[in-house]
């Protein structure tokens, strides 16, 4: 899994398969993109930090 951090302080968990990048914009902010939950197309969104979740742990 992965746990995405938005700016405004809340997060989000993904499935690793769904990711797709990671990068920082002209602008200097970092944006993940993702595939839809449906899997119908990938989609941009802006966050301050992310991280790997391993196996077995218990996500909060």
């Amino acid at each position: 899994m992965i746990k995405y951090y938005y700016p405004n302080g809340d997060h989000c968990y993904r499935a690793l398969h769904t990711a797709h990048a990671v990068y920082h914009d002209d602008e200097g902010r970092l944006i993940a993109r993702a595939l839809r939950p449906d899997n119908s197309a990938l989609y941009e969104f802006e966050i301050v930090a992310f991280e790997l979740v391993e196996a077995g742990v218990r996500c909060t």
